[in-house]
């Protein structure tokens, strides 16, 4: 089957044009699904098949509904791909429903820890103005860590204010920078960078110590550094610091479409999680203040 899955995930990255995380995601599900038939042939795959190893993956491999939901993405896609290719007769998967996994509300950390964490770089150093301007710029943004780290120097018009990034399918979007972040960046891309890049010539935006481009684990492990030095409970991550930018905007009153565009999600439904956070919260004041609650 090995064959037949590399020629799928080159259909992906060519014909449809995913990104590598999307690649990566799509491969392990496959790879994981063909593992646990052992030597089954392609053509030999029933519904069963399916369900008994979304059964394992659930009941044995203890994985979350929602990744479980997602592996079911990746085989149906997987199997629509042969099945167009005419290298099955039949689709396995096509009946199989696809679950509604459980949405957990993101953990959405307040203004005051955003503004802890946004005060613990050290300004005094290049590494500090680095960190700033990154935490800054997701936190204005809305970004994905992955379009963050991706981010080239042409990609940020600070004079007009916008950056430009491409998101999940390669679709492109623009977004709007804050004038508190503008400076930020500004004083990195005047001040550090320059000496972070060194000789290299590299259109990244943001560098490591050696001029390499930051990496995921990279800026995960400066945002961990800095929200132990603020003294914010719990966990903070990268992806807090966008569920905070969307959380943030809603509470202060802009309209869920704005804020989609804005974060890149293609269904309104995935932005509007955050309005069961607003609620959340509206009904844990009501319960504390009104004087009948």
């Amino acid at each position: 089957m090995s064959k037949y899955i590399s020629e799928y995930i080159d259909f992906l990255k060519i014909e449809k044009r995913q990104s590598k995380n999307t690649l990566l995601s799509y491969r392990r599900d496959v790879n994981r699904f063909a593992k646990y038939l052992s030597n089954k042939q392609l053509d030999e795959v029933k519904k069963n098949d399916v369900r008994s190893f979304l059964v394992f993956l659930r009941n044995v491999e203890c994985l979350a509904s929602s990744s479980v939901a997602r592996c079911l993405s990746s085989l149906k896609s997987f199997y629509s791909f042969l099945y167009i290719e005419n290298l099955i007769l039949e689709n396995p998967t096509e009946t199989i429903a696809s679950p509604s996994p459980y949405r957990k509300l993101p953990n959405v950390i307040s203004v005051e820890d955003v503004d802890a964490l946004i005060a613990a770089p050290d300004i005094k150093t290049l590494a500090g103005v680095r960190d700033l301007a990154m935490i800054e710029l997701i936190y204005a943004t809305g970004l994905r860590v992955s379009e963050l780290i991706s981010l080239k120097v042409s990609e940020v018009d600070l004079e007009v204010g916008f950056l430009r990034t491409l998101g999940k399918g390669s679709k492109e979007r623009v977004i709007p920078i804050g004038d508190i972040a503008k400076t930020a960046i500004e004083g990195y891309v005047n001040n550090a960078r320059p000496l972070f890049q060194k000789k290299r010539k590299t259109e990244d935006l943001f560098l490591t110590r050696n001029g390499n481009a930051m990496s995921r684990q990279g800026f995960w492990k400066i945002i961990k550094k800095y929200s132990i030095k603020a003294k914010i409970a719990g966990t903070v991550s990268p992806h807090a610091l966008r569920h905070a930018f969307a959380t943030h905007l809603l509470d202060r009153g802009a309209d869920l479409r704005s804020v989609q565009k804005m974060l890149g999600h293609a269904d309104i439904s995935s932005t509007q999680i955050y309005t069961h956070v607003l609620s959340e919260r509206m009904s844990g004041i009501y319960k504390r203040f009104h004087p009948r609650a």
